[in-house]
């Protein structure tokens, strides 16, 4: 198998370049950069291409913009799984509400129409099509044109909009759904949710607005009460127009 030091030799070579040309292209990078971390000298790139030396971060970017190389590839090509990114975020859960901010490269299995063919208007047991499915990147998670979109994971203790969401559910968020609206909903189960950034942190649930300010309502159910924010102290991210989560018999604090 070749090794990461032998695909950039390769590489370097095929576009001709001399190890001398490689380090004056890096140093320009370096100066526009104004880091000296980003220049790759001859020994070093020399232990890098024969000693199986692993380029710093800085140094690493240096030689994907030399060579015409997906930084992402070359990470993988020294071992770090981008591939998984989003596999290991789920499985390193936090107790807090957050921002997931992993989009563009991290990949989840997801259904191949050509070879796990089901009816999506019918129940299906997707147990039995797993070892199918392929990987795809996140943003084709719900199978729509997500640009201005954003995930957020609710905490493990975050059971503020219990039941209706569960501690640890994953979220889309639509950006671009910012302004909270005040009316049209007939039940809990259409008033829209919003995911707002605060001072403190993050929180998931519903939101009414006037004065200035903005009234953070939790689910009855959930026993916390609403709080106030001035609308200059926050941010809103957008509406909540998606939700996964995993339906546990773990009991909320104030129910157990």
């Amino acid at each position: 198998m070749e090794r990461p030091g032998e695909k950039l030799k390769r590489i370097r070579e095929k576009l001709h370049l001399t190890y001398r040309d490689v380090e004056k292209a890096s140093q320009v990078i370096a100066a526009r950069r104004r880091n000296d971390e980003f220049a790759v000298a001859l020994s070093r790139l020399a232990d890098i291409e024969h000693k199986g030396t692993v380029p710093t971060i800085f140094r690493l970017y240096t030689l994907s913009a030399i060579y015409r190389l997906d930084l992402w590839e070359m990470l993988g090509w020294y071992g770090v799984p981008v591939d998984s990114l989003a596999a290991d975020v789920f499985e390193t859960p936090l107790r807090d509400t957050h921002l997931v901010d992993t989009q563009p490269h991290a990949t989840i299995p997801v259904p191949q129409p050509t070879e796990a063919e089901f009816d999506p208007s019918r129940t299906t047991f997707l147990n039995l099509l797993v070892k199918r499915w392929g990987r795809a990147g996140l943003g084709l998670l719900s199978g729509l044109d997500l640009r201005g979109h954003r995930y957020g994971i609710l905490g493990t203790d975050d059971w503020s909009m219990y039941p209706l969401l569960h501690p640890g559910s994953l979220v889309l968020i639509d950006e671009r759904r910012r302004r909270v609206v005040a009316s049209g909903w007939t039940s809990e189960l259409d008033r829209p949710i919003y995911f707002l950034e605060t001072r403190d942190g993050y929180r998931c649930g519903w939101f009414s607005s006037g004065s200035g300010r903005l009234i953070y309502q939790p689910h009855p159910a959930s026993s916390q009460p609403p709080e106030i924010f001035q609308t200059a102290d926050v941010d809103m991210i957008g509406q909540v127009t998606g939700v996964a989560m995993r339906l546990e018999k773990r009991l909320p604090p104030f129910r157990s």
